[in-house]
């Protein structure tokens, strides 16, 4: 619900914030990445020089990634060669996390680049990682056009963090 408040039409929809600040860039992934000492309330698992891995707020599945870099820049091409190969070093990075803690059957990693190509944040060029299981679409999702997501954002935070750092 409050996803769907605030969708006001204004300015880019970023998938991930329901606010946005006076001080806001207008991308939440730069405005996350100049808050280091805000990750664990906006779900950073992850943070390198080059950028980082974080949860979606509105997930397609249970444990849904972004990874984005801190140069924000709309496409890949955009990027030189050491930066790519830094975001997709965070990518391979991602997709270890999510099959170390959620054991998924699959995964779909992808970009989608621009606003034709349903960039919810076409200025900051970022990747998802997905994990999925067989049956994850269900009857709800296929009937109702809605998705149920199971897991809260916290439990899902948590079961990262072990992967990262071992059972406590």
């Amino acid at each position: 619900m409050a996803y769907i408040e605030s969708l006001s039409g204004e300015g880019e929809s970023s998938g991930n914030d329901t606010k946005k600040s006076a001080d806001s860039s207008g991308s939440f992934l730069l405005d996350y990445w100049n808050t280091p000492e805000c990750d664990a309330s906006n779900h950073v698992i992850e943070r390198t020089s080059d950028g980082m891995i974080l949860l979606n707020r509105y997930p397609y599945s249970n444990g849904h990634l972004l990874i984005a870099l801190g140069d924000a820049r709309p496409t890949l091409l955009d990027y030189e060669p050491e930066q790519r190969a830094a975001l997709w070093s965070l990518v391979d990075r991602a997709a270890a996390l999510v099959q170390k803690a959620l054991e998924p059957q699959g995964l779909n990693i992808g970009i989608n680049q621009g606003k034709a190509g349903g960039a919810g944040v076409p200025s900051h060029l970022h990747v998802h990682v997905i994990p999925r299981w067989g049956g994850d679409t269900n009857f709800i999702s296929s009937v109702g056009g809605i998705r149920v997501i199971p897991a809260a954002l916290e439990a899902m935070y948590e079961r990262y963090l072990i992967a990262i750092n071992g059972s406590n």
